[in-house]
């Protein structure tokens, strides 16, 4: 049985929006309305299935005040920020972030992108993220305190072919 990415809806947001909060140590901690405006912003957001896993992107022209991203605007012209993966935790080990990362990687480049970035936190660390985005060819660049000290994160990129 095939699985189909897509984009994500307005119907999806309540259940976008618990999966997220779930999360939030690891993500950031998001109200509704943030919510909405955000997939406004975004350059893709898509869904596994019946929301098994979601995720969200910008493109250097998004209205996102996240540091993060802040960060890649300020050192390359034209990116892809993956602002957020998440996996509900019934569906981890079928594939389902990296088949979002390749569907992401195949619709930048149709976009005439070529580079992709992320972060990762650092403290606390997160051997498997680090291992997961290796495997996919991100290389780190860079790294930052952030939120008044309280997360360490590392920065990374990856070049797509166009």
């Amino acid at each position: 049985m095939t699985i189909l990415i897509d984009r994500i809806a307005q119907a999806d947001e309540a259940d976008i929006l618990a999966l997220n909060n779930g999360h939030a140590a690891e993500l950031s901690w998001l109200e509704a309305e943030r919510l909405s405006f955000l997939l406004g912003e975004a350059f893709y957001a898509r869904r596994i299935g019946d929301l098994e896993a979601f995720i969200m992107t910008f493109d250097q022209e998004a209205n996102y005040d996240s540091p993060n991203f802040i960060w890649f605007r300020e050192r390359y012209e034209r990116f892809i920020y993956v602002d957020r993966v998440v996996v509900a935790a019934h569906a981890r080990g079928r594939g389902h972030a990296r088949r979002l990362y390749q569907d992401l990687f195949e619709h930048a480049e149709r976009a005439g992108h070529t580079l992709v970035t992320c972060e990762v936190n650092a403290d606390p660390p997160n051997p498997a993220s680090d291992a997961f985005h290796a495997a996919l060819g991100f290389s780190e660049v860079g790294d930052a305190v952030i939120h008044g000290g309280k997360k360490a994160v590392r920065y990374f990129v990856k070049q797509i072919v166009t």
